[in-house]
């Protein structure tokens, strides 16, 4: 009787082993899950601003409408990208680029610059960066945590039978993609 009381109880502490790993698999599947809804939201926020940004400066700046199409083509891929992260950073690492030559052109308008409303969109779009970088950089946290998880013993045997996976990191190319502009008044 005792040994099998021994061999229930170490059944029962390996299947609460399991379950531990388990539980802290899918928890940190779903913090990945939740930051990265949360880049997306704030993404979503920067293309909100562009199409304001964008028309504010029209009427100042007419010679720049080249540059202003491509803003406003660049934001559209982004928008209807909803590919893997690899994928949406490609897309996003072109819109910043733009955005970032966008904004150097945009200093030879001192009118422009003493506009109220183009302040006001600059300065909510250098925040929107701040708020983008800031998900960036905790939805790659997740990630790692995730990975290590994914990757780790004993906890990656677990992972392999319940189909856990390592997720990609949103990284963007551009060195200048990766700081928010800055912004000068």
């Amino acid at each position: 009787m005792i040994p099998l009381a021994i061999l229930g109880g170490a059944i029962l502490v390996v299947a609460l082993i399991i379950a531990g790993m388990y539980n802290s698999l899918v928890s940190v599947r779903n913090q990945c899950d939740e930051s990265w809804s949360d880049v997306q939201t704030e993404m979503q926020r920067r293309y909100n601003l562009i199409p304001n940004l964008v028309n504010t400066v029209k009427g100042y700046a007419t010679h720049e409408r080249g540059v202003l199409e491509e803003v406003t083509r660049l934001r559209e891929e982004c928008v209807k990208n909803t590919g893997s992260p690899q994928s949406q950073a490609e897309s996003e690492n072109k819109l910043v680029r733009a955005l970032h030559g966008l904004m150097v052109r945009l200093e030879a308008y001192p009118d422009l610059k003493a506009s109220q409303n183009f302040l006001d969109l600059q300065q909510e779009l250098s925040n929107t960066e701040d708020r983008i970088q800031a998900a960036y950089r905790f939805y790659n946290g997740n990630v790692r945590e995730n990975n290590n998880r994914v990757q780790f013993f004993p906890t990656n045997v677990i992972a392999g039978m319940f189909s856990f996976r390592v997720r990609e990191y949103f990284e963007l190319e551009d060195e200048r993609a990766k700081v928010a502009p800055k912004v000068e008044f």
